[in-house]
């Protein structure tokens, strides 16, 4: 299991102390330092079954001072997963992917579900 995080995200803290106290085994990898890249996050949002403006960090800067709010749906989809890659910072986090699913963001019913 794969736990995409931003080390400094309150969110994410949470999220991984819930899988830790659950015993969860899982890789983390911090996602401004390695962040992912089309491909995974094509392969992501397939497995998801969400759409792929989930996959977008809504509530951040650089999301904003892009104003993605108002050009993501003229967007295709090879846009919006190429522009996904080129920071972690616009990606949602924390993202779980597990053999069966990816789960975007933290919502502990949700990920308890899936678990």
């Amino acid at each position: 299991m794969l736990f995409i995080c931003y080390p400094k995200c309150t969110t994410c803290q949470k999220a991984k102390r819930w899988l830790e106290a659950k015993g969860i085994p899982f890789v983390e990898r911090d996602i401004k330092t390695c962040p992912p890249t089309a491909e995974e996050l094509r392969t992501w949002h397939q497995a998801s079954g969400l759409p792929l403006k989930r996959f977008f960090n809504t509530s951040g800067m650089l999301y904003r001072s892009l104003a993605l709010k108002d050009k993501l749906p003229t967007m295709s989809e090879e846009e919006m997963l190429a522009l996904l890659a080129t920071d972690g910072m616009l990606v949602k986090r924390p993202l779980l992917v597990t053999d069966n699913t990816v789960l975007a963001g933290f919502r502990e019913a949700e990920w308890e579900n899936a678990l």
